[in-house]
């Protein structure tokens, strides 16, 4: 790290900045100096300003003390901290200033030896080289100053260097609150600045692994104020995770909008549960989300089919949803998704309506039809999940952290309980069936063929009740199709089993676990159907 310094003492002004992140040095230092400041600095800064054509002083002429460790110490002096913590309105301050010949530092600017970045690089760093980049010096002079902010102007965003610079120059009113601001800024940039290095060194400590720490902080960053919250009474925010388990993991909250209105709270929520449904899939897929739950999904080599699949398993609710994709939208899919008109509008030729098209990646042609379907609509390019994340979730005075429900089919054994053996086309869509209803609110039951939802039922209070309605959903094409609960049935006789069996599917899905498993598989041998069991249960509320 590197510290740039400006004295203010007996007709000379001082402050202190550490600048490892070096955008508009030459800007703010050409302000500082017609302001009359003298610049001291040390390192890489003190080359940076010599080589504009700054007159600099080093930082060893204050302390009169050279940097030593190499370059481990070179500001953790009295000489320092003194004129940063000094209160200019204690006369016993001043005086002991004046003693041991320390002149008052009135500004800090500091960045932070880039941790973050280093540890968050392609291919990682050493645990040797991680400790190195934490910075000690610079976030001691944070505080200080920032606990003084009432003499002493802390500043650590580039970006606030006007704000300085106008402050100095007393164009600014309310100079004090201006000072609180930013020692607020700098407080909230150093415990996020520690919260990265902890959680780093928690990791470290855990192979790698997250686990679950005795105490636990969250850095976020405002991405985004929003008009209002999921009510037009509550008032709302959108914040980014910025912890390091975060970095490249992909996500709504790091998408790029490539057109479309603002997002709104609830366009997020439902924008993330199609993301996180459709990137399940390994076959090009769409999936079609109405608060919240999937009402449409579909696999196909042809993603347009797929698109109409997903759209007419429920056109009502797909009306004004959200649609994703796991490829590519191109011209030819863009234009789909502008033209299409479900079966059940032909008569009045409306043509589909959405919020929000979600994809992770779009062709210049594709993305241009897009925008021709409506100004609102919102196209965002998100980047596919990663595994192995962490799922935060408050409830009143305090947060329930666990592991994404991130399982595959590829992680389980689907094992077979009934006397009938399901065919490989069965399988198949026992388990399309199987990743749907993971998504969908409990009480969830799904019933899929083909690769392609039929139709769900979701969060009801009791399963026979999701299960009628997805049953009534999928109509006639629910004969032979594939039935997946997300919990196991506590009944089966004169229950959802065997009103499942009775509507005509050929294979039930359930993770079981029930005191009645084994009615449920006399059931289903009763009736012909086979019973697949995960032992995964995939409850969402």
């Amino acid at each position: 790290m590197c510290f740039l310094i400006f004295f203010l003492s007996a007709g000379s002004k001082k402050a202190l900045l550490s600048l490892s992140d070096k955008r508009n040095l030459d800007v703010l230092a050409t302000g500082l100096r017609e302001l009359g400041y003298t610049l001291i600095s040390t390192g890489g800064t003190a080359k940076a300003l010599e080589t504009a054509g700054f007159e600099v002083t080093r930082v060893e002429e204050l302390t009169n003390f050279p940097e030593m460790l190499d370059g481990r110490v070179k500001t953790l002096h009295p000489a320092v901290h003194g004129g940063i913590l000094a209160r200019r309105d204690l006369d016993s301050h001043m005086d002991a200033l004046d003693t041991h010949g320390i002149g008052t530092i009135d500004v800090v600017v500091v960045n932070l030896y880039p941790f973050y970045d280093t540890v968050t690089a392609p291919g990682g760093a050493s645990f040797e080289k991680g400790v190195e980049n934490i910075d000690i010096g610079g976030p001691a002079m944070i505080r200080a100053a920032a606990k003084n902010h009432k003499h002493v102007l802390v500043v650590v965003d580039p970006a606030d260097y006007p704000t300085v610079l106008d402050s100095l120059q007393g164009e600014l009113e309310n100079d004090e609150m201006i000072r609180r601001k930013f020692a607020w800024k700098a407080f909230q940039h150093v415990s996020s600045y520690d919260s990265a290095v902890s959680e780093w060194f928690w990791k470290e400590n855990n192979g790698g692994k997250f686990l679950f720490p005795s105490e636990l902080t969250i850095p976020l960053a405002l991405k985004s104020s929003l008009r209002y919250g999921e009510n037009p009474h509550q008032k709302a925010a959108f914040y980014v995770d910025k912890s390091i388990s975060e970095v490249d993991a992909g996500g709504i909250a790091t998408a790029v909008q490539h057109h479309g209105k603002e997002m709104s709270y609830n366009n997020y929520l439902d924008a993330d549960a199609a993301w996180n449904c459709v990137c399940e899939f390994k076959e090009p897929t769409c999936v079609v989300v109405k608060h919240t739950n999937p009402c449409g999904v579909a696999s196909r080599p042809d993603i347009l089919e797929a698109y109409r699949l997903a759209v007419e398993a429920d056109s009502i609710s797909a009306f004004g949803g959200i649609v994703a994709f796991n490829c590519e939208v191109d011209e030819a899919l863009a234009r789909e998704i502008r033209e299409y008109i479900a079966k059940r509008y032909q008569e009045n030729q409306t043509k589909m309506f959405y919020e929000i098209v979600v994809a992770p990646k779009y062709t210049e042609k594709g993305l241009q039809v897009l925008k021709g379907k409506s100004k609102a609509l919102r196209i965002l390019e998100a980047q596919p999940i990663k595994k192995g994340r962490r799922s935060a979730r408050q409830v009143g005075g305090g947060w329930l952290v666990q592991d994404a429900d991130d399982l595959t089919p590829d992680d389980i054994t689907f094992r077979v309980g009934t006397t009938k053996v399901p065919t490989e086309a069965e399988m198949t869509d026992a388990k399309f069936a199987w990743v749907c209803v993971k998504h969908v609110k409990s009480n969830a039951i799904v019933v899929a063929k083909d690769n392609s939802m039929l139709g769900m039922g979701s969060g009801q209070p009791n399963r026979i009740k999701s299960l009628e309605i997805a049953i009534e959903k999928a109509g006639s094409a629910v004969k032979g199709a594939a039935l997946a609960s997300d919990a196991f049935f506590p009944f089966a006789w004169n229950d959802a089993v065997e009103e499942a069996c009775k509507a005509g599917v050929s294979v039930i899905v359930q993770p079981g676990g029930s005191i009645r498993d084994q009615d449920a598989i006399d059931c289903c041998n009763k009736y012909g159907v086979a019973m697949v069991f995960t032992d995964v249960r995939h409850f969402r509320h």
